[in-house]
């Protein structure tokens, strides 16, 4: 599914849960990264889950990286989609 009028305001929201938001923008660059907002606060992960750039409070980090871990292969899958201008879909949150 192609991206439709594509805004530069606009970045898929591929899954939201506890007040985190998690982003991935299209055609972003290497390493394969997402990137999760919190109350003010901004932070850029690799898929694994560790942390590339930008902070969150302790506790949303820990849930942003047990997330990441759970959701690896769907991860991987978002970007790949992401890279070729294409929307990432969503993935379910912690449950």
């Amino acid at each position: 599914m192609s991206v439709p009028s594509r805004s530069v305001d606009w970045v898929p929201r591929i899954c939201h849960f506890y007040g985190i938001t998690i982003l991935m923008f299209f055609g972003d660059h290497d390493p394969p990264h997402f990137h999760a907002r919190y109350s003010g606060h901004n932070a850029k992960y690799r898929l694994d889950g560790s942390l590339l750039d930008g902070s969150l409070p302790r506790s949303a980090d820990r849930l942003v990286r047990e997330w990441a871990a759970a959701r690896r292969t769907e991860l991987e899958t978002a970007w790949e989609r992401a890279i070729r201008h294409e929307t990432p879909g969503t993935i379910e949150p912690l449950e």
